[in-house]
């Protein structure tokens, strides 16, 4: 196939655009500028802004022509001042602007990534799953950059999904741990513990549905292939609590495992002490908003049976996930 992406230069699209390579396809990757994630791979490279006007509408067009498919993967978590807007941009009206342009350029089938921050949750013997209502302005708050994230997040899906000139089918990834997390991001737990720089031997009380970066990758080109239009699909893997996880590290890394539960005390003054740092710097304590705090508090568990019983998603331990993002971290000084 010949395809076009965006975010080949994250965690996920660069796992993505090295498994569409392997399978010989031809990769077309629209970027802001080059990053270590993509450099040397043969790829198109194209800087065109994802802006929803008609002149990059058809400038898209001219660089979709002759393209089979869209992987949309670009996605942003931005808690400083106007990442509102942008997160809006990159999620919205990117999204539309790419519908357009598909459209115009007659491709037939579009690939958006989500977030499983727009599923709904629950327990491990009754976990959510793509249809399970959520109360957003209870689990994220009435506002700030959290229900942002999730507010533009959601509208790209309908987006996408109510478009009817081109199929686009929805991938909503959990927590993926894998190689490439350049930043890091989901992996800063791995390096925190391979450091020995966790301050106290504790563990968020919550738990989530992990899974291996490799297999999240996977996920896109199943839901290309066969996807259902309109439809989404949760991947994920294993429902871990973070004691669980925390566990699994520590033994991968030889550190010691966590021995105490997180207190909701903590967690209560570390968020308003969020609210004060992130005054002076949004982007280095994002990680302190009293709504993320409470989340890792809480049982987020959901099942990705539909994308393992309709896509054929692999279900690669989590251990052996840690066990490469691990490598990759070390072979990169990361730890």
């Amino acid at each position: 196939m010949r395809v076009l992406m965006t975010g080949a230069t994250g965690f996920i699209g660069a796992n993505l655009v090295r498994l569409l390579l392997d399978r010989g396809d031809e990769v077309i990757c629209l970027i802001r500028k080059p990053r270590m994630a993509i450099e040397g791979l043969p790829v198109q490279l194209e800087t065109i802004p994802l802006q929803d006007d008609k002149e990059t509408v058809d400038e898209l067009a001219k660089v979709l022509d002759g393209v089979d498919g869209i992987y949309h993967v670009a996605g942003i978590f931005d808690p400083s001042p106007g990442g509102v807007a942008r997160m809006r941009q990159v999620h919205v009206y990117a999204t539309r602007a790419l519908l357009r342009a598909a459209e115009k350029a007659k491709v037939p089938r579009m690939v958006v990534c989500s977030s499983s921050v727009t599923v709904g949750f629950g327990s491990r013997d009754a976990p959510g799953d793509e249809d399970t209502p959520l109360d957003a302005t209870a689990v994220y708050g009435p506002s700030g950059a959290l229900r942002a994230y999730y507010d533009t997040k959601l509208q790209s899906e309908q987006l996408a999904a109510a478009w009817g000139s081109v199929e686009a089918v929805i991938v909503n990834p959990d927590y993926i741990i894998g190689p490439w997390d350049v930043k890091p991001t989901s992996g800063q737990m791995i390096v925190s513990m391979a450091r020995q720089k966790l301050p106290v031997p504790v563990y968020p009380k919550g738990g989530k549905c992990f899974q291996d970066a490799e297999d999240c990758a996977l996920g896109h080109i199943l839901a290309m292939e066969r996807g259902t239009p309109g439809r989404r699909y949760l991947l994920g893997n294993e429902n871990l609590s973070y004691q669980e996880f925390m566990t699994l590290v520590a033994e991968v890394v030889g550190a010691r495992p966590p021995r105490f539960p997180l207190p909701n005390l903590a967690l209560g003054l570390a968020g308003r002490a969020g609210a004060i740092l992130s005054k002076m710097d949004a982007h280095r304590f994002a990680g302190l908003d009293g709504n993320v705090l409470r989340s890792m508090q809480q049982e987020r568990y959901r099942s990705a049976r539909r994308s393992f019983d309709e896509l054929g998603v692999p279900q690669t331990p989590v251990r052996e996930a840690i066990e490469k993002a691990y490598a990759w971290f070390k072979e990169h000084d990361y730890c």
